[in-house]
């Protein structure tokens, strides 16, 4: 069985991110940047795979952009990951031309089994995995929290609204995993070092038919400051108070 994990690079989960001066995108420019943590949970999630038996080819780690995501795909290829590919591309990649770059890889490495993370933590979107299910023609989880292969089926366990709910799918599928998934191993120096020894097979997008529709970001800024709060000492003061900021009549 081969698995294939896509994996995007975003600002660290532990950055504040900024607006940039012109206000059309976040502010980069000597910010930390890491692979994006569901993703994280998708490599490991992966590898255990692998090293359960369960999946005996390799894991293949595919991310779209720049040449810098070659840090993000070495942390994915020390967790464990056999091999990494990068489409790389300087354009800014949204959600259904990645789903179209990731389906040209699927089509030429054939995997059993497509994981990334449920979302984005810069864009939010959550589009990707859902997006690529629906051009592949393939079965796909969402936001899973457990995942049991076995006789060609995926067995997920997955989040929802007040609870969790249990999704048998004919392999190959999709599946964008949560969190819960499980807790991404600490990466050792030497694994690290090994890393960097490990090839990286760059694709020029070029290479790629590939075209979407664009959506323009006509500004981003910071969300307007809050009124500071108030104690109140009973539901009189309360009401009084929504009245007067005409919340109530």
């Amino acid at each position: 069985m081969k698995i294939l994990v896509s994996i995007k690079r975003v600002v660290d989960y532990q950055i504040r991110p900024r607006p940039a001066q012109d206000g059309l995108d976040v502010e980069l420019t000597n910010v930390k940047m890491s692979i994006n943590p569901f993703d994280e949970n998708a490599v490991e999630g992966a590898v255990r795979l692998k090293e359960a038996g369960v999946a005996s080819e390799v894991v293949v780690v595919v991310a779209v952009g720049s040449a810098a995501n070659q840090d993000v795909l070495r942390h994915a290829l020390a967790m464990g990951a056999d091999r990494a590919i990068l489409i790389e591309t300087p354009a800014v990649v949204q959600p259904l031309t990645a789903a179209k770059y990731l389906q040209a890889i699927v089509q030429r490495e054939a995997p059993d089994l497509v994981l990334t993370g449920k979302q984005a933590i810069d864009d939010d979107a959550a589009e990707t995995a859902q997006m690529l299910a629906g051009l592949l023609n393939w079965p796909q989880a969402t936001f899973a929290s457990s995942i049991q292969l076995a006789d060609g089926l995926a067995t997920v366990v997955r989040e929802i609204d007040g609870g969790q709910e249990t999704l048998s799918l004919q392999l190959p599928a999709v599946i964008s995993v949560d969190l819960r998934l499980n807790e991404p191993r600490f990466i050792k120096l030497p694994a690290l070092m090994m890393a960097k020894k490990k090839p990286i097979e760059t694709l020029p997008a070029a290479d790629f038919t590939v075209s979407a529709p664009v959506l323009t970001v006509l500004q981003i800024a910071e969300p307007a400051a809050r009124k500071p709060g108030k104690i109140l000492n009973n539901v009189a003061e309360l009401v009084a108070a929504l009245r007067a900021e005409k919340v109530l009549p």
